[in-house]
């Protein structure tokens, strides 16, 4: 009888050791030599480099080259008896599982470096009890196949340690602009102290966290034996270690753009890689810089947290991409993220349409209390300016004076319009549609700019334009710049002598240049949102402010801090380049100028300034100020009401 159940019970064991094992083998891979990634280059439009990225093992470092607190710093902390085990450590997992029992809480885990290498190198994330069984059988395989010291090479090159680092070579050039070969044994402690947990012991986020960090690791050193206390003492009463920043962070939204993109246009890249964009250094540093003094200065007083820019040329081609006041901060990139209102900066696109429709710039629209199926759209503080020309209406930016033309020409024609331009966010079919009252991007809404500047042709915005292998042959090269024509030389040269009106006497005066140029202001309901987007006949840009939450600003308009931002950074992008007027219309007529000169007073020698159409316009729009001094602004500066 007990020969009988010895027997059955010896196959039931063999039986659920063979599940087991199929459990556990089933889709597990045999431990081989790991293949390191690629290093991804990133240049700019003139070929310098800007930025390089590596994935796990790109930015490899041989064992020997490090200095033996690095290793011992690691060890101390992660796998003390690393060079004891074979993989798998008992006594670590009943000491850490007690802890953790004894703790109420997970305070420790038992994994190996050997088991953390095998996570990383062939299995993922995930936290299963299988995944963590196959963990335990490829860390035996990797001890069956290399050495100690291959192994702690492999996890040290391969291991993240923070701030889009793999490996240590990467995390010390990062963190402290040097080597790894280099690095003191304060400076290993704090990088060994990332491991645990790398973006809350973040130096450059939490200088006090890491600190802190840095001593648990100089203690566990002395525990082990790795340290004297002597030394431990000496780096503990230091001062603190200088961390820098990220480098080139206004840079890093760009280029971390034209990483990603990389993968959406060859997939993943096999072997080193260089990718040329079309960014423009100094352009990228103007405009973060403008964004980052501005925001500075007077962000917290305007309760304003955050901003964009985006700097095009009249092909499409991102010369700057800014997403953020402070990547270092926050590496969201609103540039082409964020979704914002754009307020009044979408009333061109109804405008457009008017002109294509067969109004002119000097007929009139009536801006009055208007009502729309129970909406009743407002000017600020209810001031209304009666029968004015369609320039004055957008240079002033009246809101019922442009419903007024929204019912005359069609909503939907400004949507479609705005599709045409290079628009592809879903635009509602609502008369409020033309205040600007769904959700764009600043790249987006500079894009749909672009054919203004360049006389009517549309444009894809790009920042890539051509990837080269390690040889140096094109694995992708981009051809061509958009759609071909989108509005007629009447049309666009009509809308660009309006647009220069809102800079020259209407809502966006703050961003005059010394070159003709046209734009628009924006904000949107409760001063949420605030823009300026504008153009020359070389550069297009688009401005965001606003709080990443949503939370309304103190009264911050477009024609302010925008228009601020909008004029330093494109000053500063116009630099050398030479004066040029915007497309004009063909024929001559009130707004036209048939030798493409810009309007007399946008030049400070010009001898006829103040005389002319010109200047009788100028006087309409000086009688228009001083009637809006006496009753109070007429612009964009006030909360949309939305329809019922």
């Amino acid at each position: 009888m007990i020969r009988h159940i010895l027997k059955w019970g010896l196959l039931l064991a063999l039986a659920a050791t063979v599940v087991v094992a199929v459990i556990l083998l089933h889709d597990l891979p045999a431990p081989h030599e790991p293949v390191s990634s690629g290093t991804v280059t990133i240049l700019d439009q003139s070929g310098r480099e800007i930025a390089i990225y590596g994935g796990p093992g790109s930015r490899a470092i041989p064992i020997e080259r490090l200095p033996r607190h690095v290793l011992d710093a690691v060890i101390a902390t992660e796998d003390r008896r690393f060079y004891s085990h074979f993989g798998i450590d008992p006594i670590g997992i009943v000491r850490a599982a007690f802890i953790n029992l004894t703790s109420g809480r997970v305070v420790q885990g038992g994994s190996t470096l050997t088991q953390q290498l095998a996570k990383n190198l062939y299995l993922g994330p995930q936290q299963t009890l299988k995944r963590k069984a196959q963990e335990a059988v490829l860390a035996l395989g990797l001890e069956s196949r290399f050495s100690k010291d291959e192994i702690l090479e492999m996890y040290l090159n391969r291991v993240y340690f923070g701030a889009g680092t793999y490996g240590i070579e990467a995390a010390s050039e990062r963190y402290f602009a040097k080597s790894a070969s280099d690095l003191t044994l304060r400076e290993a402690a704090l990088i060994a102290g990332l491991l645990k947990a790398p973006s809350r012991y973040d130096p450059t986020r939490n200088p006090q966290g890491a600190a802190a960090r840095m001593r648990i690791v100089v203690n566990n050193m002395v525990d082990a034996g790795l340290l004297d206390p002597g030394q431990a003492r000496a780096v503990l009463d230091a001062p603190a270690i200088p961390v820098g920043r990220p480098r080139g962070t206004v840079i890093r939204y760009a280029t971390d753009r034209a990483r990603d993109e990389v993968a959406d246009l060859i997939g993943t890249p096999d072997g080193d890689i260089r990718v040329r964009t079309t960014i423009d250094g100094a352009m990228q540093d103007a405009a973060g810089q403008a964004l980052s003094e501005s925001l500075r200065r007077n962000g917290s007083k305007s309760r304003v947290g955050q901003g964009a820019v985006v700097i095009l040329d009249t092909t499409g081609a991102i010369r700057a991409l800014v997403g953020g006041k402070d990547y270092g901060e926050s590496q969201y990139n609103r540039a082409i993220l964020a979704r914002r209102q754009p307020g009044s900066a979408f009333k061109p696109f109804l405008y457009l349409a008017a002109l294509e429709a067969g109004f002119t710039p000097t007929d009139t629209v009536l801006d009055e209390p208007i009502e729309i199926d129970g909406w009743k759209p407002a000017n600020f503080a209810n001031r209304y300016l009666g029968r004015i020309t369609l320039t004055e209406a957008l240079a002033r930016s009246v809101n019922a004076g442009t419903v007024w033309l929204a019912r005359e020409v069609g909503w939907g024609k400004a949507i479609e319009m705005a599709h045409r331009l290079g628009i592809n966010a879903d635009l509602p079919d609502n008369p409020s549609i033309v205040l600007g009252t769904t959700e764009i991007t600043p790249l987006a809404m500079a894009g749909a700019f672009v054919p203004l500047a360049n006389g009517g042709r549309a444009v894809v915005p790009h920042l890539i334009t051509r990837i080269d292998d390690a040889d140096g042959d094109a694995i992708w090269q981009r051809r061509g710049d958009g759609g071909g024509p989108v509005l007629s030389a009447r049309v666009a040269g009509e809308m660009n002598q309006m647009m220069a009106a809102v800079i020259q006497t209407g809502s966006g005066r703050a961003a005059r240049l010394d070159r003709p140029a046209g734009g628009k202001t924006g904000t949107s309901q409760d001063n949420r949102d605030a823009w300026f987007v504008g153009y020359s006949a070389d550069l297009i840009a688009a401005v965001w402010v606003g709080n990443d939450n949503d939370a309304p600003t103190r009264n911050v308009s477009g024609s302010g801090l925008p228009a601020q931002i909008w004029r330093s950074a494109m000053l500063a992008a116009h630099r050398g380049l030479p004066v040029r007027p915007l497309p004009a219309p063909p024929e001559r007529g009130l707004f036209s100028f048939g030798d493409g000169r810009a309007p007399p007073s946008m030049h400070s020698d010009g001898d006829d300034a103040g005389g002319g159409l010109w200047g009788r316009l100028e006087r309409l729009f000086e009688a228009g100020a001083r009637r809006q001094r006496q009753e109070g602004p007429a612009n964009e500066d006030f909360p949309i009401e939305l329809p019922k």
